[in-house]
Parts: C-alpha cells; sequence; structure tokens
C-alpha cells in the first residue's frame, strides 16, 4: 500500500511530516515525500491519494470497557433524557421490546442532566416498568437503581446490613432501600442479572468494533469488569476473532486484580500474547467517582457533609494484591479518582517498588482526576501513568463544583500540570461511560468548554494543553502505557501501520475550532483498511 499527497503527522520527531508513506505487509517500510514513494508503487500496490488530508497515528484508546460499550449499544440508554417524561417514555418503548420475564439493564442514567441533580428512586422506576425486574446503573458506572421487583428477588429490606467498600441508600429517618446502591452494594442484585451467553457477546463485540473502526481507534486497553465466566467467554471470542484474521482493532485485556493468581500460577507475565491480543495486566479500585460521591477525598463532598467517600478494595488488601501480581511480573492498574485515594495509591506504588525492586513496571493510574498540587510531580518520579479521559473534564465540569468547590476542582483534570511536571498522560475514553471518540476527547482536552455552555473560555483554562500533546497523549502515550512503543505510537519506518486519515488538519491552528466536528475517513489496521467512508 502507498499514500501519498498527503500531510503526514508521523510525532516522530526526527521526521515530524511527509506526504507519502509506503507500506509492506503489517509494517511501515518508507515514510518521505510522494517521490520517495514513487518508485515503490507497482501493479500490485494499492495506493490511496490523501488528496492534502491529516494524516496521524491511529488512536490508541487506553481505558475502554469494550463488552459493555458493545451491549450498550441494544439496551436502553438514558443518559441524554431531558427530564423525568422523557426517561419514562425510553424505559416504557425498551420494556415492550424485551421478552417476559428478562431483565431491563443498562441505564447510564445522568441524574444532574435528567433530574437536576436530585437522585431516583424505586418508586420512579415502578411508576414506568413495574413488572419486571430493572437494574440500571448510573453512567459512571458506580451507582445502580434497582426498581422494586428487583429489590425483592434480592431480598434486600430495611434488614439488609451494609456492604463494605459500597453503600445501601435509605429513606430519611428509616432503614427502608430507596433502591439507589453505591459501589460494591450493587453486587447485592447485580450478582442476580443473567450473564450474556456466547450469541451475546458475539454480537456485542461485532457492534463494538465497528464503532471502534469508525472512530479511527487502532489498539485498545480493554478493562472489560465483567464476571470471571463472562470474562472467559470474551477472551475465548476475542482468540477466534484473532484466529480467523477478523479482529480490527489491537486488544490488551485487563483482568481484576483480585484474580491475580490464576494468571500467576500459570507463569503468565504482563503483556502475554502478541500485537493483536495480550494479557498479564490487572485492575482494581481504591475508590468510587465523583459523581456518585464515592471518590475518597481528604476533606467531605460539599453536597453531602461528613461523606469523604469509599475505599472500594480496603488499602491494605489492595497494596497485598498489588506487591504480590508486581513479583510475578505481571502489570497493574488501579482505578483513583479522589485527592486522599489518589495520594494513597501514589504511596502503595512506591513502597512495592521499594520492596520488590526496580524494573520497568508501568504502574498506571486510571483517571487520575482529583490531586492535590504536591502529587503531580510524584507521578514523573515514580514512574507511574496517568491514564486519564479528557471528555470527563467538559462532562463532570458540569457539576463538580457542587460536588467538591472551586479549590479542589483548579488541582483536578489536571493535564497541563502533570505534563509540566514530566508525568506521561495516556488518553482514553472510558467508554461506554463516555463517547468513544477521541477527537471529541482531544477537543476536550484542548478548550475545556464544559457541555452545559457555561465555561467557553475553558473550565480552569489553566490546565488546556495543546492540540499536539493532546493527540500525542492518544497515541505514543497510549502506545508507552502498554509496552509498546516500538511498535505502536508513530509512523515511522519498521512500526505497524496504524493510521488514519481526518477530514480536516487537526493540527493546523485555523482548524483548532473545528476539531470535534472532524470526521475519521479512513482507518488502517496493520496496513489494511477496516473504515472508509462512502
Amino acid at each position: 500500500v502507498v499514500l501519498r499527497g498527503g500531510k503526514i503527522a508521523t510525532l516522530n520527531g526526527k521526521q515530524p511530516e511527509a506526504t507519502g508513506l509506503a507500506v509492506w505487509r503489517e509494517r511501515i517500510l518508507l515514510v518521505g515525500s510522494d517521490a520517495d514513494v514513487k518508485p515503490l508503487i507497482g501493479p500490485a500496490t494499492r495506493v490511496i491519494d490523501l488528496q492534502g488530508r491529516r494524516v496521524v497515528p491511529g488512536f490508541h484508546d487506553s481505558h475502554v470497557h469494550l463488552l459493555n460499550g458493545g451491549m450498550l449499544l441494544s439496551l436502553v440508554n438514558l443518559k441524554d433524557a431531558a427530564d423525568e417524561a422523557e426517561f419514562g417514555r425510553r424505559l416504557r418503548e425498551f420494556d415492550k421490546k424485551l421478552p417476559p420475564g428478562r431483565w431491563m439493564i443498562g441505564g447510564n442514567w445522568d441524574h444532574d442532566g435528567t433530574f437536576a441533580s436530585k437522585l431516583p428512586d424505586a418508586a420512579l422506576l415502578d411508576k414506568y416498568v413495574p413488572d419486571r425486574p430493572v437494574f440500571i446503573r448510573r453512567y459512571d458506572g458506580h451507582m445502580a437503581l434497582a426498581n422494586g421487583k428487583a429489590l425483592a428477588l434480592a431480598g434486600i429490606t430495611a434488614a439488609t446490613p451494609e456492604v463494605a467498600g459500597g453503600e445501601i441508600y435509605r429513606k430519611p429517618g428509616t432503614k427502608e432501600p430507596t433502591g439507589l446502591l453505591r459501589d460494591n452494594a450493587m453486587g447485592l442484585v447485580g450478582r442476580l442479572v443473567p450473564p450474556p451467553d456466547d450469541e451475546t457477546i458475539a454480537a456485542a463485540v461485532q457492534a463494538a468494533l465497528a464503532e471502534l473502526a469508525k472512530a479511527g481507534i487502532t489498539s485498545v486497553q480493554d478493562m472489560a469488569g465483567s464476571d470471571a465466566a463472562t470474562r472467559m467467554k470474551l477472551f475465548r471470542h476475542f482468540q477466534k476473532l484473532k484466529q480467523s484474521g477478523q479482529l480490527t482493532v489491537r486488544i490488551r485485556l485487563y483482568w481484576p486484580l483480585a484474580a491475580w493468581q490464576s494468571l500467576a500460577q500459570l507463569g503468565v507475565l504482563v503483556n502475554l500474547g502478541d500485537l493483536w491480543l495480550a494479557i498479564g495486566v490487572f485492575k482494581d479500585f481504591i475508590d468510587g467517582s465523583l459523581g456518585s460521591s464515592t471518590a475518597k477525598m481528604y476533606e467531605p463532598f460539599l453536597n453531602e457533609p461528613g461523606n469523604t467517600g469509599i475505599y472500594v478494595t480496603p488499602r491494605s488488601k489492595l497494596l497485598e494484591n498489588i506487591r504480590a501480581a508486581d513479583a510475578a511480573g505481571l502489570g497493574v492498574a488501579v482505578h483513583a479518582i479522589g485527592d486522599q485515594g489518589n495520594a494513597e495509591l501514589l504511596d502503595i506504588f512506591a513502597e512495592v517498588a521499594k520492596v520488590n525492586g526496580p524494573r520497568d513496571r508501568r504502574f498506571r493510574i486510571e483517571h487520575a482526576q482529583h490531586l492535590r498540587p504536591q502529587d503531580y510531580r510524584r507521578f514523573a518520579e515514580l514512574n507511574v501513568i496517568a491514564s486519564m479521559q479528557p471528555f470527563h473534564i467538559i462532562d463532570d465540569g458540569r457539576w463538580a463544583e457542587g460536588r467538591i468547590g472551586a479549590k479542589r476542582c483548579a488541582s483536578s483534570y489536571a493535564n497541563r500540570s502533570l505534563l509540566e511536571a514530566g508525568a506521561k498522560l495516556a488518553f482514553g475514553s472510558d467508554w461506554p461511560v463516555a463517547p468513544l471518540s477521541p477527537l471529541r476527547g482531544i477537543d476536550a482536552a484542548v478548550h475545556r468548554r464544559t457541555l452545559d455552555g457555561k465555561h467557553p473560555d475553558g473550565w480552569f483554562a489553566e490546565q488546556m494543553i495543546s492540540v499536539q500533546e493532546a493527540l500525542e497523549a492518544y497515541t505514543k502515550g497510549s502506545a508507552y502505557a502498554a509496552f509498546r512503543e516500538n511498535d505502536l505510537g508513530t509512523l515511522e519506518v519498521g512500526k505497524l501501520a496504524d493510521l488514519v486519515v481526518l477530514s480536516r488538519d487537526i493540527l493546523d491552528p485555523g482548524e483548532r475550532e473545528r476539531i470535534a466536528q472532524t470526521e475519521v475517513l479512513l482507518t488502517m489496521v496493520g496496513g489494511k483498511v477496516v473504515w472508509k467512508t462512502k
């Protein structure tokens, strides 16, 4: 394959721009001018005339939930319901589509948008769907709402004890459950939801792969999040797709950290597999989320005085598992949202590195949202990757100050401060929590304009980064976080031919205001076109 007549951003400092690029089999053979690639064009060469279009390395999403995202495409979606009437209409319409007795799941609801920050309850769901069990999650995945039928099936009553690392919401002045469950308490109902079968998984993965290709995403780091049986089915399905040549995105699959022994006992090391499918990496949680008021903070939430969040995993257990998995040569990433959660996780990483000795381990903090300024430099000092999702800036920015106030928000989503401290950023989407589009993510990191339109000049604009920096975090940064920098992240000779052709030149200052309107025209993975506009 030969591409010519374009504006190719290689992200290789030694040769930042080119107009032509040649691919032999899966890898880049030559990067240079149109004249350079012309002698390589033969009768069997596929020539792609770029017509002046911008080419960038394939987007590498460092944090997705691939199966959940694919499944949600065919489940009830309430994220942008304008009010209760729209919320209820969508529930009733989806209820009519489901067979009798089937659970209604999905949701992705947003009480800040739909209910003016008032939390819904089981009685609200029962108004619209009283006759089947309903269990729908808030879009951050850290809070869920059950209707009366689901609560009854789970046996959740006033007598149900609290769950460590979670919370059962109770009606004021009583112990009666409202139907809302936070973090680990969601398992009281979640364990009853039938897991997806092989056919459902296959359909969801097919739908997800199509969305990834359309978005220009050529590699993902899949945080999964499924139960053990579903995770096994998903992994087997990925393997079958790879063996049959039907996999169109490179996947690094994360196991729950509590299951580290299942791979360590087999002698698995980080990144077992190949450039299409790899395992040997694990994920855990230290806390909850800001939107569900379960992020672990040093000071209380403004909307819930006395509440400083939740340890989803006890610190001692987290330290024990990270130390053991790291000693076994496995990779570790941990979700941390709150300032205390992040600070304590950095302490844990430092302790583990000291105990287990030096090696290139590349610990990661997933989200790294709310930080104390004194912790920025620790990311660089400890070589901890800040795996961040920039769309959360403009989404959470609608209501974050109401949760933690302006002072703490000023040091949150701190892309600029982390870069200046020498930290490595790896960008992703957190799909389906946030939209999949890397271009919308780049736009969010560059402009920081909240979705409610209240910050046209940027929410805490001092944390803005450049288009180039955001693009590098979505390519080079994510490749580094996955130990794939020798094969991915830039367009240079010898690396894999994963690239994207864009409708606009996002690196042109004149197009800076139109990044989010930019379309992916073509997606190439390993020299093969997996998406192309008509």
